[in-house]
């Protein structure tokens, strides 16, 4: 009788640890940095997983136009520009972490119709990061 209650703890401790493992690999498969997460939304058309980055107000500068938005008027002005402005390549040119508490990303984004921007965006930590700095500007 006591093999068996120790069988049966061995399984479901096996069985516990083998949830544990799945989930963890799981959840580290989706919690990319957040600089690929830009650049992920960049090439894939993504406003939406910018978002989560964006800080009750996000300062956006697009061809040397520089505002303080809020969280919901930044989604709608980048979703605007991304409109008109569909991807056809983004391309990193430089992207690091000075310190613990900063990530930046210099990038060329050529929209379908061959328009080429430079990127400039700057992270911060402030509990999780979030976007500091957001320029785009025609080259």
């Amino acid at each position: 009788m006591c093999v068996s209650v120790m069988n049966n703890f061995i399984k479901k401790l096996a069985l516990l640890v083998n949830f544990t493992l799945v989930f963890f690999t799981v959840q580290a498969q989706n919690s990319g940095s957040p600089l690929e997460d830009m650049v992920n939304a960049f090439k894939n058309d993504r406003v939406a997983d910018m978002d989560k980055y964006f800080d009750s107000f996000v300062p956006i500068t697009i061809n040397n136009v520089q505002a303080n938005y809020s969280h919901n008027q930044a989604d709608i002005v980048l979703k605007d520009f991304f409109e008109k402005n569909s991807p056809r390549d983004f391309t990193v040119m430089e992207n690091g972490s000075p310190d613990n508490t900063s990530k930046f990303l210099i990038a060329y984004f050529t929209t379908s119709t061959g328009v080429k921007y430079n990127v400039y965006i700057l992270m911060r930590l402030k509990g999780t990061f979030i976007i500091q700095d957001f320029k785009m500007n025609k080259e």
